[in-house]
């Protein structure tokens, strides 16, 4: 089951206004909602690698993750397209991680390194794949998250970190839609917001008013935001043009309140 639509929040205004809606999100984004103070790796062991970029998990003994990592019991997704970054993912796993690294770019279809970490040629969707079309080897490796957790027999996804390059808006709408969202105890997304993103349509206020509720929905499930990156390398832009001092790319870090 699950529903078919999110529930959209009120415009930020009494008219639909692109400035409204743009400064509530992106004040939303950049407000922490509880606090984390350990968000690295360093703080559990020497742990030497840098990782380019910060994706940032919360380690605070009030949060089940230091617990899982200790008692080796911890499982991570990753979703990813082709030549990233992969520090962050070996960091997880040789601190006794199951890391689960999903990549359509990847040559065999599942490929083990080492003893925690694996890579799987399979990209996740916000809808499984029409068999007819399937059959022809066109989208036979693009799978709903719930359908791969499903498929792997894994109940619980300790972080889910994606950075899928602007599909993350429908990635993320599926998951609460479906419910997956509540099987998850920490999301690291990268969100992109130079343009309205993969499926996502209507004019730019009507975007960012979506955007805003998607997150809101997840604030409703007690996800709460600790963690903001503000990429200042990437192009300083907002819906194609310089505004707002936004840039066009972040990484938001929430934990799952509900996840003792």
């Amino acid at each position: 089951t699950g529903r078919w639509h999110i529930e959209l929040q009120p415009w930020a205004s009494s008219t639909p206004s692109l400035t409204y809606e743009a400064l509530r999100f992106l004040k939303y984004i950049s407000t922490s909602q509880i606090s984390c103070e350990h968000m690295n790796l360093n703080s559990l062991r020497e742990y030497s690698e840098t990782t380019k970029k910060p994706w940032s998990i919360c380690l605070d003994e009030k949060f089940s993750l230091v617990h899982r990592i200790r008692s080796k019991q911890c499982r991570l997704y990753s979703l990813g397209l082709g030549n990233d970054d992969n520090q962050f993912e070996i960091g997880m796993a040789n601190s006794g991680c199951e890391v689960h690294r999903f990549d359509p770019s990847i040559k065999s279809a599942h490929v083990q390194e080492g003893r925690h970490l694996w890579y799987h040629r399979l990209s996740i969707d916000w809808r499984d794949p029409n068999p007819a079309i399937a059959a022809h080897k066109l989208h036979s490796n693009t799978k709903k998250l719930g359908t791969i957790l499903n498929e792997f027999g894994h109940q619980k996804i300790d972080v889910l970190k994606a950075d899928v390059e602007s599909a993350e808006w429908k990635i993320l709408e599926n998951l609460i839609l479906e419910d997956v969202v509540e099987q998850i105890g920490q999301l690291v997304f990268e969100v992109h917001i130079h343009w309205p993103g993969f499926e996502v349509s209507g004019n730019d206020s009507t975007v960012v008013r979506y955007w805003y509720s998607l997150l809101r929905e997840l604030e409703l499930k007690d996800f709460k935001l600790f963690h903001t990156y503000k990429d200042l390398s990437k192009p300083q832009m907002f819906l194609k043009k310089e505004a707002f001092n936004a840039s066009s790319c972040y990484t938001l870090s929430w934990v799952n309140t509900r996840w003792k």
